[in-house]
């Protein structure tokens, strides 16, 4: 299939969206593996919706890639449109998770959970970024 270059922005948007996204998740969940943090307040709960985010994220970043390779049916783009969109709703509750457990863990571990937020920060900054290119695009 030939390239259809004008998805490359939307594309590589998703792509840094799911970088940060994969820290978040990676970073999150070995909290769950240090015994200090074990049973972290509002980590589990954030889980809950990080879970969903992703998949959002990674469908939307493989319906990007199909237009980014020159599919064109129309229901691949409703796909990228509609996950973005589920990306975001859920991303405004993983944000809230994220700050129960800084408010919750102790001073050692509030630094780490900082670096989770800024990644988080990162994941809907990339995602706003690819929702705005689809939108100049479609």
């Amino acid at each position: 299939m030939r390239q259809n270059g004008k998805w490359h922005p939307v594309a590589a948007e998703l792509y840094r969206s799911l970088y940060s996204e994969q820290m978040v998740c990676s970073m999150s969940t070995q909290l769950f593996h240090i015994p200090e943090t074990r049973d972290l307040k509002g980590n589990a709960e954030m889980h809950t919706h990080l879970v969903p985010a992703s998949y959002h994220r990674i469908t939307a970043t493989g319906s990007a890639q199909r237009l980014l390779n020159g599919e064109r049916e129309p229901s691949i783009l409703k796909t990228l449109i509609t996950c973005i969109q589920k990306a975001k709703q859920r991303d405004r509750n993983v944000r809230t998770g994220l700050n129960v457990m800084r408010n919750a863990a102790t001073a050692s571990y509030k630094p780490f959970i900082e670096n989770i937020i800024r990644w988080q920060d990162d994941a809907e900054l990339h995602l706003q970024n690819a929702e705005q290119f689809v939108m100049r695009i479609t």
